[in-house]
């Protein structure tokens, strides 16, 4: 990560009455691999307050993964963004990125002890930011939807996962039945990349398994409703109304499953 990305971010959050976003890096290792994910949080706040895990869209760690974490965090979160690719790994185009996530997509094990790691290393900065550890929860978007599904259904015992736009397939829908947490999906009802059927599965899988789930479906929304970098008409574009309506269900989704 660049050394400017610290500095970029508070610039683009002085805008914000009272708000001091922070990156961190945080490097680790997976199996001997090298990994680096990002912390962001408001540093204008000093109480400890609950924590988010949050996976980025296929384009992975990088400076627009940040503004979205503090969109999503602003004061009352502390966001881990995960890198599930690597630390050498940081795609630069949709070609790149579609073969990093494939590769990510392709072996459920291997997303789900990615994302399982991060979720440990997270924990693990309580020490040193205003994080409580008791309390977190995980958001993805699009690829990162799919995958903190996944994390769900790996069995992982968090306050709940929050997918926006994401792709909502597994290879074994009866791994469903290791889900112990609330999950909220938040689709737009005309993403193509995402299709009635894939829903309508979904939906099945949880109601097999008796998970406590939501599905909110956005009229008039398509695939990255809450990216502003979108830019894919009719398929991948950006929904002010509709990401401010997203973000506000989630904020809902972890007051009720963080609630002490």
């Amino acid at each position: 990560m660049k050394k400017t990305l610290s500095t970029l971010m508070m610039l683009g959050a002085a805008g914000m009455a009272n708000a001091a976003m922070v990156t961190r890096e945080v490097s680790y290792e997976i199996d001997g691999e090298a990994y680096q994910g990002m912390l962001v949080y408001d540093d204008a706040v000093k109480e400890k307050r609950p924590g988010l895990l949050m996976v980025p869209n296929w384009m992975g760690v990088n400076e627009n993964a940040a503004k979205k974490a503090f969109r999503a965090g602003g004061s009352e979160y502390v966001v881990f963004v995960a890198d599930m690719y690597g630390k050498d790994i940081r795609p630069e185009n949709s070609d790149e990125a579609a073969k990093a996530a494939t590769t990510v997509r392709s072996d459920r094990d291997m997303m789900r002890k990615r994302v399982n790691a991060a979720l440990d290393v997270f924990r693990e900065q309580a020490d040193s930011v205003p994080l409580n550890a008791d309390q977190i929860g995980a958001i993805g978007f699009c690829f990162g939807g799919g995958v903190v599904l996944e994390m769900a259904r790996s069995g992982t015992d968090i306050a709940g996962v929050v997918s926006f736009h994401g792709n909502l397939d597994t290879p074994d829908p009866d791994d469903a039945n290791n889900i112990t947490m609330p999950v909220l999906v938040l689709h737009g009802a005309n993403d193509p990349f995402v299709p009635d059927e894939q829903v309508a599965a979904f939906k099945d899988e949880m109601r097999k398994a008796d998970v406590d789930w939501t599905l909110i479906s956005y009229g008039n929304a398509v695939h990255s409703f809450t990216d502003p970098t979108a830019s894919m008409p009719g398929k991948a574009e950006y929904n002010p109304v509709v990401a401010e309506r997203a973000f506000g269900a989630m904020r809902q989704f972890f007051n009720e499953t963080m609630a002490d």
